[in-house]
Order: C-alpha cells, then sequence, then structure tokens
C-alpha cells in the first residue's frame, strides 16, 4: 500500500534516530571554567551547556519530521486509505534539508534562519503585519555559506509559465482597446521581463545576503548562496515536461551568483557527526596569566582573603548591611527603594562567601599552577601575571573610592603599584598585601603585576615579543581587533549616570562608565583590550565575567574564517594542544566573581581610612 509513502516514512524514522546523535562539529573553545556551576557540573557528570551545543534550529527541524512521520504513519496504519491517493506530505522537503545540514561544509551554524533585508528591523507594532525575510535552511560554513533547498518539480514550474502566457495573451488582445480608451486604463498582470517564482527567490536570497554580509573583513562580503533544486529537471525524458524556460531560469539563478545545484543527493549511510578530534581531556593556564579587570578586583576582594564562613547562615549574617551603610546609600543614589537594593546585594555577597568555601580563588590559581610548573609554591621566575594600563587604573580608582574597604584599598595599592625600585619595596609590597589575609605571605607570586607597554598590542608585534598563539587565539585576536575596529557604541541620553562614588579622602569623583563596544553591547572595550593582549602573547586570560566569555565566543564562532582566519590550524602547523600529553593551553580562564565586600561587612567597624 502507497510504497512510495513508505518508503518517505523509513527515511523520516532514519533521519530522527540519526538526529539523537547529530552534535555540532565546531572544536570546542579553550576554555577552562574553574565556576562553582562548572564544577558541581563535572562532579555529577553532567557536561555544561558549551559542550553539548546544540545547532540553533535543529530541534524544529526534528519536531517538523516528528509531525510528518505521525501523519504519515496514522494514514498508512490505516487499510481504508489504501485505495485513497497518495498523502500529501512535507517528506521530501524535510528530507532534502537535513541531507543538506550532513553535507554541508561545516561548521553549521543554524537551521532554518530567517534573514532579512533591512539588518536594522523597525519596531514591532500592532497588527497582523510583519516583515516577511527570507529563509535560509542552513547556514553553513560558519556563517560563510547560505543553502536553500526547493522542491519543486517541472509540472509546477510548467503550470506557472502557462498562467504567465495567459497573462501575456490576455494583454496582447486588449492591447488596442486600451490604447483607444485610456479613460478605462488598468494595470496589465503581463511580467515586462523573464520572471517567474525561482528567480524572485533567487534576487531575494541575493539581497538579503548583501544586507547580512558577515562579520570581521575590512571590506565585509555576503554569504555565499547554494540553491538545491531537488526535483527540477532542465532535460527531462518527457517530452511533455520540457520547457526552455527552465533551463534559462537556471541560468538566470547562475548568474546572480547562486550555485545551483540540481538533484537529490546520493542515498548514503547517514554519517556521524564526530568531533575532528578528541576532547583534550585536561586545559592548563599558560606561566603567564593575564589578568583583566574583574580578576584584579576579586584580587583584593575581602571575600577572597577573609576567613572562610562556617555555615550558610554565617555567610548571610556577615553581609547584612548596617543601618549607616543604608542611610549613606540611599542619601547618594536619592532613590526611597535603596534598602531592598542593599538586601539584593548582600545576598549575592552572600552566596560568593559559599562560592569562595566552596573553592578559594588563590587556591585554585595555586593548584592549577602546580600542575603546570611542577613545584610548591609555583616559581617566582616562572610564573608571571599581567595586566593592561587601562585595568589597573580603573581598578584603583573603583577600590580606591568608597565602593573599597580599608584592607582592600590596601591590597590594591600593593598589588597595582607602579614601580618597585628594590627588593625592600617589593618585600613591603608582600607584606602589605598578604596582611590579614586567611593565606600565608607569598602563597602565590602575585607581586608584582606586570603592565603591557599599552592599552592595546601593536599591529605588528616583535616576534620575540610573542608567545606561543595556538589558532583560537589567533580567531580571539582577530575578532577583538575586528571589534574595537566598529569604536563604542554611543551612550543612551535616556540612561541617568551613575552616582558619584567618593574616594579615599572623601572627594566626590565620578568614575566613567565603562564604554560598551557597537559590535556588542555586552561587552566593554577594556575587556575586549584585555583579552585583546592576552590573545596577541599566547596568554591565559583570566577574567571573573562570564558574560562576557560568552559574548567574545559567539563573536568569534560568528566572524569565523572572515580575513583568513581558519577555523582549523593550516596543515603543517602546530596543532593547538599536545597528542602526547593531551593537554592544551586555555586561552581563557573562568572563575566566579568576588566583588569589594569590605564596606558590606556587619561583623567589622567602618574604617574610612586604609
Amino acid at each position: 500500500m502507497h510504497p512510495d509513502l513508505c518508503h518517505l516514512r523509513d527515511q523520516l524514522r532514519a533521519i530522527l534516530r540519526d538526529m539523537v546523535d547529530f552534535g555540532p562539529t565546531i572544536s570546542t573553545p579553550p576554555v577552562l571554567d574553574s565556576s562553582f556551576e562548572a564544577i558541581e557540573q563535572e562532579k555529577t557528570g553532567v557536561e555544561e551547556a558549551v559542550n553539548r551545543e546544540s545547532v540553533p534550529g535543529l530541534r524544529s527541524l526534528r519536531d517538523a519530521v516528528q509531525r510528518d512521520l505521525d501523519v504519515l504513519e496514522k494514514f498508512l496504519a490505516d487499510a481504508d486509505n489504501a485505495c485513497l491517493p497518495p498523502l500529501s506530505t512535507n517528506a521530501p522537503y524535510l528530507i532534502a534539508v537535513w541531507s543538506e545540514v550532513l553535507h554541508a561544509p561545516p561548521p553549521i551554524v543554524s537551521i532554518w534562519q530567517t534573514f532579512h533585508e533591512n539588518t536594522h528591523p523597525k519596531p514591532r507594532t500592532r497588527g497582523p503585519r510583519k516583515t516577511p525575510g527570507v529563509k535560509v535552511d542552513v547556514v553553513a560554513e560558519n556563517g560563510h555559506r547560505w543553502i536553500r533547498v526547493n522542491t519543486v518539480k517541472n509540472s509546477r514550474m510548467l503550470a506557472e509559465f502557462r498562467e504567465l502566457d495567459s497573462y501575456l495573451t490576455d494583454s496582447d488582445s486588449g492591447a488596442e482597446s486600451t490604447r483607444s480608451s485610456s479613460s478605462d486604463h488598468r494595470p496589465s498582470l503581463a511580467p515586462t521581463e523573464f520572471d517567474n517564482s525561482l528567480l524572485r527567490m533567487g534576487c531575494s536570497l541575493v539581497t538579503a545576503a548583501q544586507k547580512n554580509p558577515f562579520p570581521g573583513t575590512v571590506s565585509p562580503q555576503p554569504p555565499a548562496i547554494t540553491l538545491r533544486l531537488t526535483r527540477l529537471d532542465p532535460l527531462p525524458t518527457d517530452p511533455k515536461a520540457r520547457d526552455p524556460r527552465i533551463r534559462r531560469t537556471i541560468e538566470s539563478l547562475r548568474e546572480m551568483g547562486i550555485d545551483v545545484q540540481l538533484g537529490e543527493r546520493d542515498v548514503v549511510p547517514i554519517p556521524r557527526a564526530v568531533p575532528k578530534r578528541p576532547a583534550p581531556p585536561c586545559l592548563q593556564p599558560t606561566l603567564k596569566v593575564n589578568l583583566d579587570l574583574s580578576l584584579l578586583i576579586a584580587l583584593v576582594s575581602d571575600i577572597t582573603h577573609a576567613p572562610l564562613p562556617s555555615s550558610v547562615e554565617e555567610a548571610e549574617a556577615r553581609f547584612v548591611p548596617p543601618p549607616s551603610y543604608v542611610a549613606w546609600k540611599r542619601e547618594r543614589a536619592g532613590v526611597p527603594t535603596e534598602a531592598e537594593g542593599s538586601m539584593k546585594h548582600s545576598r549575592a555577597l552572600a552566596n560568593q562567601a559559599l562560592q569562595e568555601r566552596s573553592r578559594g580563588l588563590l587556591q585554585d590559581m595555586y593548584d592549577r599552577l602546580i600542575k603546570v610548573t611542577g613545584q610548591s609554591p609555583p616559581s617566582h621566575e616562572g610564573v608571571e601575571f599581567w595586566t593592561t594600563p587601562e585595568a589597573r587604573d580603573r581598578c584603583l580608582r573603583i577600590v580606591l573610592s568608597r565602593i573599597g574597604g580599608a584592607g582592600e584599598r590596601r591590597r590594591a595599592r600593593a598589588l597595582l603599584a607602579s614601580v618597585i625600585k628594590s627588593s625592600s619595596d617589593q618585600e613591603k609590597a608582600e607584606e602589605t598585601y598578604w596582611h590579614g589575609s586567611r593565606y600565608p605571605r607569598g602563597f602565590l607570586p602575585l607581586l608584582p603585576i606586570r603592565v603591557f607597554a599599552s592599552d592595546e598590542p601593536p599591529e605588528d608585534p616583535d616576534e620575540q615579543n610573542v608567545g606561543e598563539q595556538s589558532e583560537f587565539s589567533r580567531q580571539l585576536a582577530h575578532t577583538c581587533r575586528a571589534i574595537l575596529a566598529e569604536g563604542d557604541a554611543p551612550i543612551a541620553t535616556s540612561s541617568p549616570p551613575p552616582p558619584p562614588l567618593g574616594d579615599g579622602n572623601d572627594e566626590d569623583e565620578a568614575i566613567p562608565r565603562a564604554a560598551a563596544t557597537r559590535a556588542n553591547p555586552r561587552l566593554t572595550s577594556h575587556t575586549v583590550r584585555s583579552l585583546l593582549w592576552g590573545a596577541a602573547k599566547g596568554y591565559t586570560t583570566m577574567t571573573a565575567n562570564r558574560a562576557s566569555v560568552k559574548a567574545i565566543l559567539r563573536e568569534v564562532k560568528a566572524r569565523g574564517r572572515a580575513a583568513g582566519v581558519g577555523l582549523n590550524a593550516p596543515s603543517g602547523e602546530a596543532p593547538d594542544y599536545d597528542d602526547s600529553t593531551g593537554v592544551e593551553k586555555a586561552a581563557i580562564w573562568v572563575v566566579d566573581p568576588r566583588s569589594l565586600a569590605e564596606g558590606m561587612r556587619s561583623d567589622l567597624p567602618l574604617i574610612d581610612g586604609a
């Protein structure tokens, strides 16, 4: 009964089985995650979301396949349907899309994505009207290729041609009467040039591609377009199915720059999506670690150095803001609900203290660096910590305002001393930084933190000053430069400026708000510059800003191979990791944040100086 439908049913069943094993073909970025959440997932055997990343649109395709399969199975299960005409189904199209997913050049960015000719769509308005957009079945090759599937048959195109011919016939027969009776003139439906639905689809794809070039190139280039026509034959064996306009249509599409592919792909066993290489079992930081602003704050935070709370209740009680602090905040902000905000902040600090109890920041750094150096404590000669001038300056301005407590200010001055002229200065800075910490003096070779010569590395750095860059680091550096080249986003005039923050001398001095990048408002310029320095040097960049890491990884993925940056190292180039040990250098190291918290301690007296 209906053998063709049975064959389609079997194919849909196979697709659903294979979708279970389908995964992204892009390698996992070398990001070392020491956050509490990641450690808990590791303990329970739950893989992090980035490692189980699903291709956007895959679920929609799977749901569509399941719906069509359910309809087919219901139809075929009813014996009374044996004498009925075959059921109309969308299965050929779904099968063709899945075939393109499997055969498309990796990595696949999305399935069934809609692009708009206007890259900045207008705000939504009430009513049924919506901008239609252009549907792309598979966005492949890291966004550099769009693939569209069309299952139109010769018979459908012939019917369309006959309809157009009728318009032409009606137009010719009524030409004279139209000229003689201009008052009764109505526009003709006859096309003024060769046109049909496939050509209109091609024009829409080309226009949308030009309006949506892939980012990251000096001269933005539109993605290449592939149009797969699975059932259209320009030279069919049946003379009744022939029409020279079919071949002309295909030629016109190719003249637009579209790669037109005819026919269904060969039926082959569906390949399993396997990683290009096994995931390395271990990520390790480099000996030279680049610290962004969030990490500098964490290194001076009271949470990092204070005795650990013995319980959840103690952690919560530690950060109940005193009435004097709430009154001061309310007076400066002028907002009556400031007390509620202070309580939320207190809960966040208590949570950070509990995370510190689970896995201390300095202890984590110590443990991981021991694995790299093989020495305990890690050698002062081998391990170095670096930061940018901008991160150093912003850290000092933030901590030395009233945000930082007395101990936090003292640690910041010692940690970020601009000049340490002698060993006695070094000894004094060490003593000052570790004073009052639960860790012994010299637990980590943090001092002196070295500062890069400029906020951004030069375009053509001296080879002697550049570490061993991995392929990912090159992609990251290229992406950071491209983002910075687009400039900063304009500051919204509707947003009120942050309240001024006093420095240690009770003099109000506003701290400028960090500028967001124009390319991605989730990324601040100083964060991108820090990541750029680490990538350019081949150092591990350590950060407590998880949102920025997610944003920059999305940018790296989106910008892909732009301007010659490939996803895989060229042949003959050193691999990103050591095959013999399975160890890979981490480009980014993410930890949980540690905020400035000393001023919120309820068990310490308020001290205004340091």
